[in-house]
Protein backbone atom coordinates (compact mmCIF):
# COMPACT_ATOMS: atom_id res chain seq x y z
CA UNK A 1 0.00 0.00 0.00
CA UNK A 2 1.43 3.62 -1.09
CA UNK A 3 0.19 6.03 1.95
CA UNK A 4 -0.10 9.59 0.33
CA UNK A 5 -0.20 12.53 3.19
CA UNK A 6 -1.80 16.03 1.86
CA UNK A 7 -1.84 18.58 4.01
CA UNK A 8 -1.41 22.18 4.61
CA UNK A 9 -3.14 25.40 5.68
CA UNK A 10 -7.07 25.59 6.25
CA UNK A 11 -8.25 26.82 2.82
CA UNK A 12 -5.40 25.67 1.11
CA UNK A 13 -7.41 23.47 -1.78
CA UNK A 14 -6.15 20.02 -0.03
CA UNK A 15 -9.51 18.61 -1.11
CA UNK A 16 -9.20 20.06 -4.72
CA UNK A 17 -5.55 18.30 -4.92
CA UNK A 18 -6.99 14.89 -3.52
CA UNK A 19 -9.68 14.68 -6.24
CA UNK A 20 -7.72 15.27 -8.93
CA UNK A 21 -5.24 12.69 -7.93
CA UNK A 22 -8.13 10.08 -7.63
CA UNK A 23 -9.44 10.99 -10.69
CA UNK A 24 -6.75 9.21 -12.50
CA UNK A 25 -7.16 5.93 -10.59
CA UNK A 26 -9.74 3.69 -10.34
CA UNK A 27 -12.11 3.42 -6.98
CA UNK A 28 -11.12 -0.03 -6.57
CA UNK A 29 -7.51 0.97 -6.22
CA UNK A 30 -7.69 4.21 -4.27
CA UNK A 31 -9.02 4.98 -0.69
CA UNK A 32 -8.80 8.58 0.93
CA UNK A 33 -9.35 9.25 4.51
CA UNK A 34 -10.09 13.09 6.25
CA UNK A 35 -8.13 14.23 9.29
CA UNK A 36 -11.52 15.69 10.01
CA UNK A 37 -13.15 12.05 11.08
CA UNK A 38 -10.95 11.71 13.38
CA UNK A 39 -11.58 14.85 15.63
CA UNK A 40 -12.08 13.12 19.37
CA UNK A 41 -15.45 12.04 20.55
CA UNK A 42 -16.63 15.24 22.92
CA UNK A 43 -19.93 13.48 23.86
CA UNK A 44 -19.45 13.89 27.48
CA UNK A 45 -19.70 17.92 27.54
CA UNK A 46 -22.23 20.40 26.45
CA UNK A 47 -22.52 21.67 22.98
CA UNK A 48 -22.18 24.66 24.17
CA UNK A 49 -18.61 23.77 25.93
CA UNK A 50 -18.20 21.82 22.47
CA UNK A 51 -18.47 25.25 20.45
CA UNK A 52 -15.35 26.73 22.72
CA UNK A 53 -12.98 24.10 21.98
CA UNK A 54 -9.67 24.83 19.49
CA UNK A 55 -10.29 22.74 16.87
CA UNK A 56 -7.06 23.57 15.21
CA UNK A 57 -4.51 22.18 17.93
CA UNK A 58 -3.39 18.72 17.40
CA UNK A 59 -4.86 18.09 20.46
CA UNK A 60 -8.42 17.59 19.20
CA UNK A 61 -7.15 14.61 16.78
CA UNK A 62 -7.43 11.23 18.17
CA UNK A 63 -4.30 10.36 16.73
CA UNK A 64 -4.21 6.88 18.64
CA UNK A 65 -7.00 6.01 16.46
CA UNK A 66 -5.98 7.53 13.40
CA UNK A 67 -3.02 5.52 13.70
CA UNK A 68 -3.80 2.24 14.58
CA UNK A 69 -6.74 2.36 11.75
CA UNK A 70 -3.71 3.51 8.98
CA UNK A 71 -1.58 0.45 10.34
CA UNK A 72 -4.23 -2.06 10.17
CA UNK A 73 -5.31 -0.69 6.43
CA UNK A 74 -1.19 -1.57 5.44
CA UNK A 75 -1.86 -5.22 7.13
CA UNK A 76 -4.82 -5.37 5.25
CA UNK A 77 -7.66 -4.90 7.70
CA UNK A 78 -10.67 -3.68 7.13
CA UNK A 79 -11.44 -0.91 9.66
CA UNK A 80 -14.55 1.37 11.31
CA UNK A 81 -13.85 5.34 10.34
CA UNK A 82 -15.63 7.39 12.58
CA UNK A 83 -18.12 10.29 11.29
CA UNK A 84 -17.69 13.74 12.58
CA UNK A 85 -20.67 16.02 12.56
CA UNK A 86 -19.11 19.88 12.20
CA UNK A 87 -22.72 21.43 13.16
CA UNK A 88 -22.99 19.84 15.99
CA UNK A 89 -18.96 19.19 17.13
CA UNK A 90 -18.76 15.71 17.66
CA UNK A 91 -18.94 12.25 16.72
CA UNK A 92 -21.99 10.52 15.36
CA UNK A 93 -22.73 6.99 16.34
CA UNK A 94 -22.46 5.25 12.95
CA UNK A 95 -19.20 4.68 11.61
CA UNK A 96 -18.15 4.08 7.18
CA UNK A 97 -16.06 0.88 6.73
CA UNK A 98 -12.71 1.42 5.08
CA UNK A 99 -11.10 -1.45 3.42
CA UNK A 100 -7.68 -1.78 2.10
CA UNK A 101 -6.39 -0.62 -1.31
CA UNK A 102 -3.77 -0.26 -3.50
CA UNK A 103 -3.38 3.87 -2.52
CA UNK A 104 -4.41 5.56 0.62
CA UNK A 105 -4.81 9.06 0.54
CA UNK A 106 -4.54 10.92 3.85
CA UNK A 107 -5.44 14.29 3.83
CA UNK A 108 -5.61 17.22 6.85
CA UNK A 109 -4.44 20.31 8.11
CA UNK A 110 -2.44 18.30 10.95
CA UNK A 111 -0.86 14.96 10.01
CA UNK A 112 2.29 15.84 10.31
CA UNK A 113 2.14 16.87 13.92
CA UNK A 114 1.50 13.03 14.36
CA UNK A 115 5.67 11.89 14.25
CA UNK A 116 4.06 8.17 14.14
CA UNK A 117 1.78 8.60 11.39
CA UNK A 118 4.17 10.74 9.78
CA UNK A 119 6.93 7.98 9.47
CA UNK A 120 5.01 5.71 7.63
CA UNK A 121 3.65 8.13 5.28
CA UNK A 122 5.63 7.17 2.03
CA UNK A 123 4.84 10.68 -0.03
CA UNK A 124 4.46 13.76 1.66
CA UNK A 125 2.40 16.84 -0.03
CA UNK A 126 2.37 20.21 1.07
CA UNK A 127 -0.51 22.48 -0.30
CA UNK A 128 0.79 25.90 -0.25
CA UNK A 129 -1.53 28.88 -0.44
CA UNK A 130 -1.40 32.73 1.09
CA UNK A 131 -3.29 33.76 4.15
CA UNK A 132 -5.59 35.98 2.39
CA UNK A 133 -6.90 33.09 -0.05
CA UNK A 134 -6.98 30.48 2.97
CA UNK A 135 -9.34 32.90 4.67
CA UNK A 136 -11.78 33.47 1.73
CA UNK A 137 -11.95 29.89 0.96
CA UNK A 138 -12.94 28.49 5.07
CA UNK A 139 -15.31 31.65 4.84
CA UNK A 140 -17.03 30.37 2.05
CA UNK A 141 -16.90 26.94 3.21
CA UNK A 142 -18.22 27.33 6.36
CA UNK A 143 -20.74 29.44 5.53
CA UNK A 144 -21.96 27.18 2.62
CA UNK A 145 -21.02 23.19 4.18
CA UNK A 146 -20.85 23.74 8.47
CA UNK A 147 -23.86 26.76 8.45
CA UNK A 148 -21.21 29.17 10.71
CA UNK A 149 -22.05 32.75 10.18
CA UNK A 150 -19.16 35.22 8.32
CA UNK A 151 -18.65 36.83 11.62
CA UNK A 152 -17.98 33.56 13.31
CA UNK A 153 -15.94 32.36 10.82
CA UNK A 154 -13.99 35.47 11.10
CA UNK A 155 -13.12 36.10 14.31
CA UNK A 156 -12.30 32.17 14.28
CA UNK A 157 -10.18 32.72 11.59
CA UNK A 158 -8.33 35.80 13.61
CA UNK A 159 -8.18 34.77 16.72
CA UNK A 160 -7.40 31.03 16.57
CA UNK A 161 -6.93 29.60 12.60
CA UNK A 162 -3.74 31.87 12.10
CA UNK A 163 -1.85 31.61 15.28
CA UNK A 164 -2.64 28.08 14.82
CA UNK A 165 -1.26 27.73 11.62
CA UNK A 166 1.77 29.83 12.43
CA UNK A 167 2.58 27.31 15.33
CA UNK A 168 1.99 23.67 14.10
CA UNK A 169 1.30 23.75 10.52
CA UNK A 170 3.80 25.56 9.03
CA UNK A 171 6.99 24.27 10.67
CA UNK A 172 5.78 21.05 9.15
CA UNK A 173 6.44 21.99 5.61
CA UNK A 174 9.82 21.06 5.97
CA UNK A 175 8.89 17.51 5.97
CA UNK A 176 7.14 17.56 2.70
CA UNK A 177 8.35 15.67 -0.58
CA UNK A 178 6.19 18.07 -2.93
CA UNK A 179 5.14 21.59 -2.46
CA UNK A 180 1.87 22.47 -4.85
CA UNK A 181 1.34 26.53 -4.95
CA UNK A 182 -2.49 26.59 -5.11
CA UNK A 183 -3.11 30.18 -4.83
CA UNK A 184 -5.82 32.11 -6.59
CA UNK A 185 -6.25 31.85 -10.70
CA UNK A 186 -3.44 29.14 -10.53
CA UNK A 187 -3.53 26.78 -13.10
CA UNK A 188 -2.81 23.66 -11.16
CA UNK A 189 -0.42 20.80 -12.76
CA UNK A 190 0.03 17.35 -11.28
CA UNK A 191 1.29 15.48 -13.93
CA UNK A 192 5.08 15.67 -11.82
CA UNK A 193 3.31 14.59 -8.62
CA UNK A 194 1.53 11.65 -10.81
CA UNK A 195 4.95 10.25 -11.95
CA UNK A 196 6.30 10.30 -8.36
CA UNK A 197 3.41 8.05 -7.11
CA UNK A 198 3.88 5.84 -10.15
CA UNK A 199 7.39 5.64 -8.93
CA UNK A 200 6.83 4.96 -5.81
CA UNK A 201 4.02 2.01 -7.11
CA UNK A 202 6.50 0.76 -9.25
CA UNK A 203 9.19 0.39 -6.05
CA UNK A 204 6.48 -1.13 -3.78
Amino acid sequence: MLIIGIYGGTGSGKTTIVNMIASHFSSNDIEIISQDSYYKDNSDISYEDRCKLNFDHPDAIDFNLLHKHIKNLRKGETVEQPIYDFKIHNRLKKTIQIKPKKILILEGILIMCHAEIRSIIDLKIFINANSKTRMERRIKRDIVERGRSRDEVLKRYIETLKPMHEKFIEPTKIYANYIIENQFNNKLNIDELLEKMKLYLDEK
